[in-house]
């Protein structure tokens, strides 16, 4: 006999994540009710939440507070199809004995991919070269620009994407520096990077990429003097979150032309009206999309087939969340 199992996110998310081939694959593995249309109240959710056993979801899920674990007395597992999900837990929930996985790992790819190119465009100077080819109508290559080889890139954060960028700069031609407190030397081996300081990864680095949790302990960590201290056509890459950094002090910075900056993420998002972000020549601005896009978000869905495929088979997950995790994760 199939497990019940629920679709618990809105439409366009779950058409997003999972799409009609990754929910027909679902429905051959449990005994399916896709959830949609019940998000709005726990009454319209009660009646199929009693027998419900494994919760499929994504962006959208609903907050998982006491009366809503009541509602589900058989819950035995969540799977989400995105990254964070600090934002629908709640201490109720790590008090019952229920799985919680995330996509995470699958959410974290595109984000490496585009940060590897930012680090690439970011060596080349490519902002500036293609300003002064559109303004001066000719092709000159900036001053200053060194290119990959030999560079110093500091990572700041060994996560799923801080790790992941650093295992993919093993193919260039990069010495590689992170910071990150948890980051042990058994693990910085296997990475192939140097630990530094975070205030040192500024002043040496050619390349600082930020890819820290957003956390009460990191919000504005990221000040002006780290970006003054940074070098002459340096490099700060952020696709983690706005908040991380103090923004108007970041601005301040950039309006003199120091430094360059690949910006996905700001605080707020997207910025204000008239922002200098948005006209800033040594400055790409990109409307969060450094993550999943397109086809790309099918990925997610994929991992959460996969985690459901291992549940059933009576396997452990293989990207679990633990409240420990909540430490640091995003």
């Amino acid at each position: 006999m199939k497990k019940k199992a629920i679709l618990l996110l809105p439409a366009w998310s779950r058409d997003r994540i999972y799409g009609p081939d990754g929910i027909a694959e679902i429905s051959q593995l449990v005994d399916l009710t896709d959830c949609a249309e019940l998000l709005d109240t726990l009454y319209a959710l009660s009646p199929v939440l009693a027998d419900t056993e494994v919760i499929l979801s994504g962006w959208g899920m609903v907050t998982m507070n006491a009366d809503f674990l009541d509602a589900a007395p058989r819950l035995k597992a969540v799977m989400y199809g995105a990254g964070s999900v600090r934002y629908f837990l709640t201490d109720d929930f790590w008090e019952r004995d229920i799985l919680l996985t995330s996509a995470w790992a699958a959410n974290a790819i595109p984000v490496i991919e585009y940060t590897i190119a930012a680090i690439t465009f970011g060596l080349k100077k490519v902002l500036l070269a293609a300003d002064m080819t559109r303004r001066e109508k000719t092709f000159k290559t900036p001053a200053g620009t060194i290119g990959l080889y030999g560079a110093k890139v500091g990572i700041i954060g060994a996560g799923m994407v801080g790790a992941g960028v650093l295992q993919r700069l093993k193919a260039y031609e990069v010495e590689t520096f992170c910071y990150d407190p948890h980051l042990c030397p058994h693990r910085a081996r296997e990475l192939w990077t140097t630990p530094m300081g975070f205030d040192e990864i500024f002043r040496t680095c050619d390349v600082v990429s930020l890819h820290a949790a957003s956390i009460p302990a990191t919000e504005h960590m990221i000040t002006g003097a780290h970006f003054r201290s940074m070098k002459e056509g340096a490099v700060f890459i952020n696709t983690a979150r706005g908040r991380i950094v103090r923004e108007d002090e970041m601005v301040e910075v950039l309006q003199k032309g120091k430094i360059f900056a690949f910006i996905d993420v700001t605080d707020p998002e997207p910025p204000e009206a008239g922002s200098p972000l948005y006209t800033l020549p040594n400055v790409l601005l990109t409307p969060h999309l450094a993550g999943p896009e397109g086809a790309e978000v099918r990925r997610n869905g994929q991992h959460v087939i996969e985690e459901l495929k291992r549940y059933l088979a009576g396997e452990g997950p293989r990207y679990p969340v633990t409240k420990e995790m909540m430490e640091w994760m995003a």
